[in-house]
């Protein structure tokens, strides 16, 4: 999954580096908090960009589940921020599920990373979104249609992959909804 602050470069132009510097710490550190809330690992940040992962370096089953209710709570967690400090900032989600490369590479300021189709295409997902919304791949999708509410965004032209059918995370289907699927 990738997050990332909508209009960040339009903030960045209207706040001192040390006051930029605190509101992406307040921000990250509720993600990271929810990061090991969900059992997932966050990978890095990327200037105003988050990027976690589910079901490395241990794989779990429910890693999708996981990924939908962190992308979910960062959603309400950022809502609860923007009430309380007057902000009105929103973040744009993507979510992929597939294979990737993770590891370590390099001799100096070693981070571990990931790479491979999935990792790009969860980065599309975000970066092709709407504000404010989650949008997922097709494989996760698959993985989550009977658990969650979905709106199908349809077909959109993805750079780089072409046409590719996406779907918006909207929320959880209740239990009784699940039981009748």
């Amino acid at each position: 999954m990738f997050a990332d602050i909508v209009g960040f470069t339009e903030i960045s132009a209207r706040r001192s580096p040390t006051e930029l510097v605190e509101l992406l710490n307040l921000i990250f550190s509720k993600f990271d908090q929810l990061s090991e809330l969900h059992g997932l690992e966050k990978i890095k940040t990327i200037g105003d960009a988050y990027m976690v992962v589910g079901g490395l370096p241990v794989p779990h089953s429910d890693h999708a589940e996981a990924i939908a209710e962190m992308a979910l709570d960062m959603q309400r967690g950022l809502s609860e921020f923007n009430t309380e400090t007057g902000e009105a900032l929103q973040i744009r989600i993507g979510i992929n599920s597939g294979p990737v490369v993770a590891g370590v590479i390099g001799t100096k300021k070693f981070i571990y990373d990931l790479w491979g189709d999935t990792v790009n295409t969860a980065s599309r997902m975000e970066s092709h979104g709407i504000p404010g919304t989650i949008q997922l791949a097709a494989s996760t999708y698959e993985l989550l249609r009977d658990k969650y509410q979905f709106t199908a965004r349809g077909p959109i032209n993805i750079k780089g992959k072409g046409e590719m059918t996406t779907y918006l995370l909207t929320g959880q289907l209740s239990e009784a909804v699940q039981s009748d699927r």
